[in-house]
């Protein structure tokens, strides 16, 4: 979908090609929200269903959008910097916003950039702590409709090829970074107790992590655990649901992480989680629908795990709170429509 750039009040920039959390983000949002606004992102290549302009239109938009300014809605320092050239060298009028999902200190550059802003959101309560200005904090939601409890669990695991056990899951990339090592240490001793429990390593590890999931694999089939810890490759974005519904129990163990969706996709399917206190997990998760561990605590995480294995009643409790959580909190449209509202003040 290629919309007229001198008819957009919002342009959304996406620079990088390759997936990334951000680019998902867009992914999602842009569509929705063009439903309700003149929008469309700014990208070399996303989905064809994108409202999306080429980089080269830039230069010959008008430079006033039909209200007066366009809001330039970065994520990226590249992107920040690209707004301020378009702002103060081709002389368009724009209203910048940048949306931050960084924990940690940022470098004098970037500060700069943030202080260039007209505007800034932040993802969480704990990323907006580490801006030195006021932001909007807006957290991510989920397509629930997308993302909903399974009508027969046992028959998707069986069409999926999967045991009718005590599943429980980890998905995402392959790393250190991710807690996947953290994971499958804390899940040998779940293993080992409970024969009836089953581990489910889900994701991708690329190039420069091959090694490290090499020795993760050495380290299960050391413990003989090769036919109860699995190691499943990844899948398309559009199955993920199934995957989440077959489980009684979902584990995020980052040891650092922006913000982290996989906990609202489980819970939206009605799975109680387990999850580092990172990113932004412990403003999504509440003591009724899940627990929190600190990082690399492997025997806090087994503990954890050992209690919803053994305790079915607890595990159907939580899940239903989890997916009544999301819905009442964290739906997309949510998200959207909380995005929208800035748009609309900086172009009042």
């Amino acid at each position: 979908m290629t919309p007229d750039p001198d008819t957009l009040d919002v342009l959304v920039p996406n620079f990088k090609k390759r997936l990334s959390g951000v680019t998902a983000t867009i992914v999602r949002l842009v569509p929705l929200q063009a439903r309700a606004m003149a929008l469309a992102a700014v990208s070399p290549d996303l989905p064809g269903h994108v409202p999306q302009i080429r980089l080269s239109q830039l230069l010959t938009m008008a430079r006033r959008g039909p209200s007066g300014a366009r809001v330039w809605h970065a994520r990226r320092n590249t992107e920040m910097l690209a707004g301020l050239a378009l702002k103060h060298v081709l002389r368009k009028r724009l209203k910048l916003l940048f949306t931050s999902a960084s924990q940690r200190k940022h470098t004098g550059y970037t500060k700069w950039l943030i202080e260039q802003m007209d505007h800034v959101i932040a993802t969480s309560q704990k990323t907006a702590s580490y801006l030195e200005r006021p932001a909007d904090v807006i957290l991510h939601g989920i397509d629930v409709a997308t993302f909903t409890p399974p009508e027969d669990r046992a028959a998707l695991r069986a069409r999926l090829g999967l045991p009718d056990g005590v599943l429980i899951g980890c998905y995402g990339r392959i790393r250190a970074q991710k807690g996947t090592g953290d994971f499958v240490e804390a899940m040998i001793p779940v293993l080992e107790a409970n024969p009836e429990a089953v581990g489910l390593v889900m994701g991708r590890a690329t190039s420069e992590h091959g090694a490290y999931e090499a020795g993760l694999k050495e380290r299960v089939a050391a413990a003989g655990l090769s036919d109860r810890l699995l190691f499943l490759p990844e899948v398309p974005v559009h199955e993920m649901a199934d995957w989440y519904r077959v489980l009684d129990l979902f584990v995020a163990p980052q040891r650092w992480e922006g913000f982290g969706l996989t906990p609202l996709e489980a819970m939206a399917c009605g799975v109680p989680c387990i999850a580092t206190t990172v990113g932004a997990f412990p403003e999504l998760l509440t003591e009724q629908t899940g627990t929190l561990v600190d990082p690399q605590d492997t025997l806090a995480m087994t503990a954890a795990i050992t209690r919803y294995a053994t305790d079915p009643a607890l595990r159907q409790q939580q899940g239903g709170a989890a997916r009544r959580h999301v819905e009442q909190n964290f739906r997309i449209e949510q998200e959207a429509e909380a995005i929208l509202a800035v748009y609309r003040r900086l172009l009042a």
